[in-house]
């Protein structure tokens, strides 16, 4: 059976969504032994290099792929943003509560994609945005009322709230500014630039850390984060984000949690609380209302 594009595009976004899971699990082990901004930079680097390898075979380097290079420092700004926060929020915050917030992000990119492209909401959409919207605040002030009421929110989770405001406008902005650029291609380029960035603002992080001294998880979160939650991710957004509206596209994340989940699980944590389970299943009844078609 061939599968449509629309089709290849939720296909790219399940699989985002189970890698990107990951790095929520291995970033709060990881988080406390580096700069933020030391370890997304040698993230970019070799995520960077990886794509950039594949961007070559494949002849995408290409001399008119370079032009109105400002496209790539803007999106490259806006993961790196979102990329830095996640780690500083992870801190603090935990995995699962991490990932709620950016189950937050499907209704930012809705804005950002009227905003950017004009792209319509429908009432569905919107009801689904909303019920979504309920289960992240549920998960995030982890199933207390009280703490709902009184809007008590940890400072990790406030620090990756605007981390997951750049990636919401990242979604509508990369279907904008391609122009005509393979996802491997136009992938690079952002790396590239996201990586200049990262370095210029990070090199006394950069220079202090003791890489030698670091801990073995540093190094598997790390590695996890450059090949899978970084290189493969990167490249299954754009392909994603050029077949699905910027809306639908998010809609994935709503999915994280539940990966999050099983992936706390799996490295021998305990399960959360029976309660905040039922914020995980408002946001996969918000998911499904997504994904279900129009007509």
């Amino acid at each position: 059976m061939t599968l449509t594009d629309p089709q290849r595009g939720h296909m790219a976004m399940l699989a985002f969504s189970a890698l990107v899971a990951g790095s929520f699990s291995l970033g709060a082990m990881a988080a406390h032994f580096i700069s933020p901004l030391a370890l997304t930079s040698v993230r970019f680097l070799l995520a960077g290099a990886i794509v950039g390898a594949a961007a070559f075979a494949m002849g995408g380097l290409t001399r008119s792929a370079a032009r109105t290079p400002w496209r790539y420092l803007l999106l490259g700004a806006l993961l790196s943003s979102y990329f830095v926060a996640m780690f500083q929020g992870l801190k603090t915050a935990p995995p699962v509560s991490s990932s709620a917030v950016f189950t937050l992000t499907p209704a930012m990119a809705a804005g950002f994609g009227w905003l950017t492209l004009r792209q319509r909401v429908t009432p569905r959409m919107m009801l689904a945005l909303a019920i979504g919207g309920a289960g992240a605040l549920w998960v995030i002030f982890r199933a207390d009322l009280h703490a709902l009421v009184n809007f008590h929110i940890g400072k990790g989770e406030a620090i990756f709230f605007w981390g997951c405001m750049a990636h919401a406008l990242y979604a509508p902005l990369v279907r904008k500014l391609n122009r005509g650029e393979s996802p491997v291609t136009f992938t690079f380029g952002m790396m590239v630039a996201g990586w200049a960035l990262l370095t210029l603002l990070g090199q006394h992080d950069l220079a202090a850390t003791d890489w030698a001294a670091l801990p073995g998880i540093v190094w598997i979160t790390l590695f996890y984060t450059a090949i899978a939650a970084s290189a493969a991710t990167f490249v299954l957004l754009q392909y994603a984000t050029l077949r699905l509206p910027a809306a639908k596209v998010m809609a994935y994340t709503y999915l994280v949690p539940t990966w999050v989940i099983l992936w706390e699980i799996a490295l021998g944590r305990p399960a959360p609380p029976p309660a905040i389970l039922i914020g995980v299943a408002l946001s996969v009844l918000a998911l499904f209302l997504l994904l279900k078609n129009e007509h």
